[in-house]
């Protein structure tokens, strides 16, 4: 079993112009471990004073950041993307100890994170304007594309550091500087980010990360004048809370929000592939991902025969301590996270739902540990069918035809992912254009890239991270027409 040693260190300071410091009133915070329930450290507790200092850092740094050759701003990128794989496995043990992510995964997610900074230290090399034809002689008509300006990243506990990528990535690309608010649950990884940063030799103020109070700090992001544009990843009624705070000063918004995916199985599907990828999609971080399979469609022909499958899959899953190499599924990141589990589960059971597997939690694991479980006998009325359970509960929910299942898939304020697994081209192409949802993975579990677009429909949010759409939320036009 791997542990992380008693002499770890851990950066519990605030990240502001290049140096550390603590908040002005001394305030701190403390980080818990879900696995074990133990305190990790305390960190600083940030408000609005230190929220614009950051800022002012920011805007500060803006100017010479922004003029630096687009290679010149790679080099960082690059250095920043090799630290991050070399401190791999350190980077990982925070993400594990301070929200429960398996250790092996949490290193896939390093390695994922550092993809962003990669990929993007190469396409800001491509931000290209365009000559668009006058219509007289006597003009010439141009665009240029320029950094929008200070931006803040607002990110989430459930993937610390690929988050913050795939927004601090496009935007420092594109000449953007950046205030980062993580999580209060897992700030520890955005401070060793910075350590990151500070470690490739960022120039001064272009990254800053403060943490502490939501409440204060986005107050101040989004009253401060020199705060541009906004990413923020989190729930769906946060998000709408955060459009609202938008409005005073017209800041540019992107937002990925919650989700509540269908996974759907055909009867023309490998079933082997597709119960793999359920187990992929459904347990990954312990369920606990915006995109994963929320509710499983299965073809009522073959649902016997998955279910067979598909739970002699799930019970071989290994429970466990998230700093334990072997560990495949770990704690719930607290005790709302869990009380919801249990509650949706409660509730299924009590409108008719049949328990296939698992169904309680594990004392003897942890406080936050539930077992991984399968239902069946789903009903519409049922809370984990119109609600976003973020844990380790799969319900199957069996269908007997295409426009039935594409009705019930999208039967859902949210329309961030959807995974269909068919061996039939035509209704391949049928569904996933039918299917209303910004990111589909065909016969593919895990369809996030760098390369790729990623944001939702409907009440998912609206703008998208990763690929030439992620680097243009970060730019903005200017029309130049000279006449001669």
């Amino acid at each position: 079993m791997s542990v992380v040693s008693k002499e770890t260190k851990y950066n519990s300071l605030l990240f502001i112009n290049g140096g550390w410091r603590d908040s002005s009133n001394g305030e701190k915070f403390s980080v818990i471990n879900p696995s074990s329930g133990q305190k990790i450290t305390d960190v600083s507790n940030a408000g609005r004073e230190e929220t614009k200092e950051a800022i002012d850092a920011a805007e500060s740094a803006f100017l010479r950041w922004s003029n630096l050759t687009a290679n010149e701003r790679a080099e960082y990128l690059l250095k920043m993307k090799e630290l991050m794989i070399e401190q791999k496995r350190n980077i990982a043990l925070i993400i594990s100890s301070e929200m429960g992510k398996p250790l092996l995964e949490a290193e896939g997610e390093v390695v994922y994170a550092a993809s962003f900074l990669s990929w993007y230290a190469e396409e800001g090399k491509r931000i290209y304007g365009e000559t668009i034809p006058a219509s007289v002689s006597n003009k010439r008509l141009m665009v240029q594309k320029q950094p929008i300006g200070v931006v803040a990243a607002i990110t989430p506990w459930n993937f610390p550091i690929a988050m913050m990528t795939r927004k601090i990535g496009p935007a420092l690309a594109a000449g953007c500087t950046a205030i980062i608010k993580p999580s209060s649950q897992s700030p520890l990884t955005a401070l060793e980010f910075a350590s990151i940063a500070e470690q490739a030799g960022l120039p001064k103020g272009v990254i800053n990360i403060v943490t502490g109070s939501s409440t204060k700090i986005s107050e101040e992001i989004f009253n401060h004048s020199s705060v541009k544009k906004i990413s923020f990843t989190g729930s769906t009624e946060v998000g709408k809370l955060l459009v609202e705070k938008s409005a005073k000063q017209l800041k540019k918004l992107s937002l990925e929000l919650g989700g509540h995916a269908p996974f759907i199985v055909f009867e023309d599907a490998d079933l082997e592939k597709a119960a793999e990828g359920a187990v992929a999609s459904k347990f990954r971080n312990t369920g606990q991902t915006c995109v994963c399979a929320n509710r499983i469609y299965v073809h009522e022909s073959i649902l016997e025969e998955f279910t067979e499958i598909y739970s002699s899959k799930v019970q071989k899953l290994k429970i466990g301590n998230s700093i334990d190499e072997t560990t495949q599924i770990g704690p719930l990141v607290n005790k709302e996270g869990i009380e919801k589990v249990e509650d949706h589960v409660e509730d299924a059971i009590r409108k008719g739902a049949v328990v296939v597997c698992g169904g309680r939690r594990l004392p003897n694991e942890g406080e936050l540990f539930y077992e991984p479980t399968i239902l069946k006998n789903i009903s519409t009325d049922m809370k984990i069918i119109y609600e976003e359970t973020f844990g380790p509960v799969a319900p199957l929910i069996s269908f007997n035809n295409e426009d039935e299942v594409i009705r019930e898939a999208n039967n859902t304020e949210y329309g961030l992912a959807a995974y269909v697994y068919t061996s039939d081209l035509s209704r391949s192409i049928r569904v996933t254009e039918a299917l209303d949802f910004g990111v589909i993975g065909l016969n593919d579990a895990i369809p996030g890239v760098p390369q790729a677009p990623f944001g939702g429909m409907k009440h998912s949010g609206f703008g998208r991270e990763g690929g030439r759409s992620g680097l243009q939320e970060y730019l903005q036009e200017k029309f130049i027409s000279t006449a001669l």
